[in-house]
């Protein structure tokens, strides 16, 4: 019967994987947007990211997805009902699945942070200086100098932040969203073969995790070969 279920279970592995993207792509927005915000000169910028990535980081991120899913939407439609005295506004059920990428990637938007302010400081500031002094404004200097370079230095933090997260997009199912883990919680209930169940779901993330080792290794020696052949000359 096992067999029944497991296209069932490996039919998850798209809404897995779109989640994770979705995901990863905010969290490199917030990451980016928080790091120089780290390294702004302006204090309350480096007082919010600071706050930001030390207080997502400190809390459980099954405590994040339930209290932005359930308490977040509670709140706004408290809200709302408090708006109707004033104006017509229609209550808000937001899409779990949507909830839980938003959730993923603000919560992994601290850990990227963190990563890229790291990349950011390992580029000599001469690198910046010396664009600036050419005419090239703060945004070419930016994009055309330090960001190349920011990526060599942050892709290993990134591989370890990406792994995490594929990880994490099992969370989702709480939300009844059908990803990967609940169609195999559906599946469980149905055949009451936990451990073969499991299995296959270890096996899934396990193909996941080591197809992304493999194109970030591919990724790393490609940004890091100009810097090598320096080396060696």
């Amino acid at each position: 019967m096992m067999h029944l279920y497991l296209e069932h279970i490996v039919a998850g592995v798209g809404v897995t994987l779109l989640i994770a993207l979705g995901s990863l792509l905010i969290a490199i927005v917030l990451g980016l947007f928080g790091a120089v915000c780290k390294l702004s000169d302006f204090k309350l910028l480096h007082l919010v990211s600071d706050a930001y990535s030390t207080i997502v980081r400190g809390v459980p991120e099954l405590v994040w997805m339930l209290f932005l899913f359930f308490g977040a939407q509670i709140w706004l439609n408290q809200l709302i009902g408090w708006l109707n005295g004033w104006m017509e506004v229609d209550s808000i059920d937001i899409d779990p699945m949507i909830a839980g990428i938003v959730t993923i990637g603000f919560i992994y938007g601290a850990y990227m942070t963190e990563t890229f302010r790291g990349a950011l400081l390992a580029v000599p500031a001469g690198q910046r200086e010396a664009g600036l002094s050419l005419g090239m404004s703060r945004f070419q200097v930016f994009f055309r100098i330090i960001l190349p370079q920011m990526v060599v230095h942050a892709l290993p933090g990134f591989a370890n932040n990406w792994m995490v997260l594929v990880k994490s997009t099992a969370l989702v199912s709480v939300l009844g969203v059908s990803d990967l883990m609940h169609r195999a919680s559906l599946a469980k209930s149905a055949t009451g073969n936990a451990f073969g169940v499991y299995l296959a779901v270890c096996l899934v993330y396990l193909a996941i995790t080591s197809v992304s080792i493999w194109l970030l290794r591919l990724c790393e020696q490609r940004f890091s070969r100009g810097i090598r052949k320096a080396v060696s000359a």
